[in-house]
């Protein structure tokens, strides 16, 4: 959770480097980038003790831009769910619930949906460590992933995937391989 001014400068640089950006600064293009800066300044003003009156303008700033960024791209991630390293592959139908909590170097791509099920209406998916998930993934309820899991597109994860360092695909997802998510996690922040 990011609460300081520093919190605030190693998110956004775990960020960077898990969106492989070599430059320090996004262009006018890297609207993904500028989406997640955005998304972490509105943390930070929320979780911020001391607003202030400056504080309050800022973070009613960020809370509106990030919502308005959110309604243009179609891309939902509340604040203070992702751990650093958060990394959106592209925009588009992207759905995270508010309370799902997920680790550091999550690698998204469009089309998911990370959220409560019917069954169990109050439970909500919690996520591990260096996790990618493939266009079109649905994670349901309240599953645990470990750590280093890639799960694959269009796959839907109804229950737990407690094995680390695997691959799982499917309706349901099932194991296929013993594949890691190193290849879709930047090298300068993937840790075992």
């Amino acid at each position: 959770m990011i609460k300081t001014k520093e919190d605030l400068k190693f998110y956004m640089e775990q960020d960077r480097l898990n969106l492989h950006q070599t430059r320090l600064k996004p262009k006018w293009n890297d609207e993904v980038w500028k989406y997640e800066i955005i998304l972490r300044k509105h943390e930070y003003y929320h979780n911020k003790d001391k607003k202030g009156l400056i504080g309050r303008i800022l973070l009613r700033h960020y809370s509106r831009k990030h919502h308005k960024w959110s309604m243009k791209y179609t891309t939902s991630v509340p604040i203070n769910v992702c751990g650093p390293g958060l990394s959106i592959g592209h925009f588009g139908a992207l759905y995270i619930n508010s309370k799902a909590k997920i680790g550091a170097n999550f690698r998204v791509q469009s089309g998911v949906t990370v959220g409560g099920s019917s069954t169990t209406p109050n439970e909500f998916p919690v996520i591990g460590d260096n996790v990618y998930v493939g266009t079109g993934a649905k994670i349901l309820g309240g599953v645990k992933i470990a750590n280093n899991v890639a799960i694959g597109a269009n796959a839907v994860v109804v229950k737990d995937i407690l094995e680390p360092k695997t691959t799982h695909a499917g309706v349901p997802a099932k194991k296929i391989s013993d594949h890691t998510s190193e290849f879709y996690i930047d090298k300068r922040v993937y840790r075992e």
